[in-house]
């Protein structure tokens, strides 16, 4: 049974999506605020967390980055009602694996519920990485460009480590949301590309990873 921490001061949707997460089975920390949120995740050890933004005092952005921070790589769901793209890109820059825009369908929050935890689970393969100067160790989760460490965030490293794993392989964007995600954003999402900028700046030049137009991703040696 997975734990999953929910964090929301209104109360009404903190007591609708309890409920309905018990009935999905999984055992979950419902909390009002921020600081409980920190408190719960620290003491609990939960599997993920589905933190709302918009919380006074100590906001889920806040939360992300404070446990970031402290090297906790829990998966993290936000749910926000502002849906401009800088704000979603604020949430990811802080550390957040997914957000969902309210409102939203239950269906949908469980299903990124389920890809979060679905990412959690270990590769099948560990044996080192390596395309160029590039090296990923999946046991150990640690990456190096030359003989630097690069630190990367879960979603992050789980897309570098496909592609890397897929190497002179071109993976068309609906084939690396399912494998990242668990499901499609659609063609209009930026979500893919707002990450592989991320990777592009961290793990440095020249640049491993290539955008084919109109197709998807492939990391090819420099």
């Amino acid at each position: 049974m997975s734990t999953v921490l929910l964090a929301d001061d209104d109360r009404a949707i903190r007591e609708s999506l309890v409920r309905a997460m018990e009935l999905e089975g999984y055992r979950v920390i419902p909390v009002p605020n921020g600081v409980q949120a920190l408190n719960e995740v620290r003491r609990s050890g939960v599997d993920a967390a589905v933190v709302d933004v918009m919380m006074p005092g100590v906001d889920g952005l806040d939360v992300c980055r404070l446990l970031r921070a402290d090297g906790y790589r829990t998966p993290i769901l936000l749910l926000t009602a502002r849906s401009e793209t800088s704000e979603r890109v604020e949430g990811l820059d802080a550390g957040a694996d997914d957000y969902l825009v309210k409102p939203f369908e239950l269906d949908e929050l469980l299903a990124r519920l389920r890809a979060l935890l679905r990412r959690v689970e270990p590769p099948d393969g560990n044996r080192v990485l390596q395309v160029s100067d590039l090296r990923i160790d999946p046991a150990a989760r640690r990456v190096w460009r030359g003989g630097t460490a690069v630190e990367l965030s879960k979603t992050e490293f789980d897309l570098l480590e496909l592609l890397v794993r897929n190497a002179g392989i071109v993976l068309d964007h609906a084939t690396i949301y399912d494998r990242i995600w668990g499901y499609d954003f659609g063609v209009e999402s930026k979500n893919l590309a707002v990450y592989v900028g991320y990777l592009r700046r961290k793990v440095g030049g020249p640049s491993l990873i290539h955008t084919v137009r109109g197709v998807g991703y492939t990391v090819r040696g420099a």
